[in-house]
């Protein structure tokens, strides 16, 4: 079966899906402000429910991968049953007798059951298209970054509204969008049905020499990705704090710079079907690298226009190659393993994320914040030499 031989009508029914769900994502971020007066909660609480997600999202996906659960069940009925749970956990942020520890178990089950969403959506997405997968995947990863900037435009809107309504129109449409995956996506064409359990699956993926170096890119990639993510509000906070004139809106500001995300991933995805994924996603890394370097003279700009353009424009290249490196890690991965091989990248991607946050946490401590960022060049220049490293026989 050719890729235009799928109906139309399958991306988009995925794309919406992936937004609903991954909206869930960075909820607990949106209403942090809220958050640490309702449960007296530290100033630190950022980064621990942050990575309480991410390190939920770990161990979610280690466990998809460890046990095969995308290769072996059907992929739209895993996604359906995720978001359902996901929704359900997202919610118990709501109750009253919350506490730090509390919270971070809720968020924590919510980043477990976004491994049945993110990784899964991107496996149901290889099932359906080949050739055409890099501008198909880049809609999807687009659907993340509009789904991840989601809460931030609620929060932005609904200052009016109660902190809770956030959480209740993320966790509302995250179940719509398992249910209508499910109803309207059955398995691909492209599937390959894994029956076999096999623990080893994991070590034999990684033997692949043209997998493990797309996936190395990848890890460059997430070392900076989630923790610019993470820290952008606090970005525009110094910002406004260095400069008392400026009248940035933290929140809405915050949705540009990452959800405009979702429009580079789109625009990479049509690039590489003239440039290929390599060449479109080693420009895209290396462009988010220089921005990592040049960092510190963001904050000297005096006009606040041009800060947050810049700032956008970092915000499009830290994710833009995110969508062609999945795509090298699925066309280079055994078809009967692409879910699992998908699944294990995002794993050790992700929890590359748990160490990148801490340590910007940590570093704001004991450096000028305007030179934090330096640190998160250190990911595109890992993610650059793997990609270009020749293999040694």
């Amino acid at each position: 079966m050719n890729d235009t031989h799928t109906p139309k009508w399958i991306l988009p029914i995925i794309v919406i899906s992936q937004f609903c769900g991954t909206s869930l994502w960075f909820s607990g971020n949106a209403i942090l402000t809220d958050l640490i007066p309702y449960f007296s909660l530290s100033n630190d609480a950022l980064a621990h429910i942050t990575s309480a997600v991410q390190f939920g999202f770990i161990i979610g996906t280690l466990v998809f991968a460890v046990l095969s659960i995308a290769d072996r069940f059907s992929p739209s009925k895993i996604f359906m049953i995720s978001a359902f749970i996901a929704a359900i956990c997202n919610l118990g942020v709501i109750w009253e007798q919350n506490t730090l520890i509390s919270i971070l178990i809720f968020r924590f089950l919510t980043g477990f059951f976004l491994a049945g969403i993110y990784p899964i959506g991107m496996k149901i997405a290889a099932d359906y298209y080949d050739k055409g997968l890099g501008k198909s995947l880049g809609f999807l990863v687009g659907a993340l970054v509009l789904g991840t900037a989601f809460p931030h435009l609620l929060r932005g809107f609904t200052n009016e509204f109660p902190w809770k309504t956030i959480l209740f129109i993320t966790s509302i449409i995250a179940s719509i969008g398992g249910l209508s995956l499910y109803i309207f996506v059955p398995n691909g064409p492209y599937r390959k049905k894994n029956s076999i359990l096999d623990f080893s699956v994991i070590i034999k993926i990684f033997k692949n020499k043209i997998f493990k170096k797309a996936a190395f890119g990848y890890f460059g990639h997430m070392w900076e990705l989630y923790a610019f993510w993470a820290f952008v509000p606090v970005i525009i906070s110094i910002y406004n704090t260095l400069h008392p004139l400026s009248t940035l809106n933290n929140a809405i500001s915050s949705f540009i710079v990452i959800g405009i995300g979702a429009i580079a991933c789109i625009i990479s995805g049509y690039i590489s079907l003239h440039k290929g994924a390599k060449k479109t996603a080693t420009i895209a890394l290396s462009i988010s690298g220089i921005f990592c370097l040049i960092s510190p003279l963001l904050f000297i700009i005096p006009s606040p226009l041009v800060f947050i353009s810049l700032l956008s424009l970092w915000g499009m290249a830290v994710i833009a190659d995110s969508p062609l490196f999945s795509t090298l890690v699925a066309q280079s991965a055994n078809p009967i393993h692409k879910g699992t091989a998908l699944t294990i990248v995002n794993c050790i991607g992700f929890a590359i994320t748990i160490v990148s946050i801490q340590l910007l946490l940590l570093l704001q401590t004991y450096i000028n914040p305007i030179y934090l960022f330096l640190i998160l060049g250190i990911g595109p220049l890992f993610g650059l030499i793997s990609i270009f490293k020749k293999e040694t026989t």
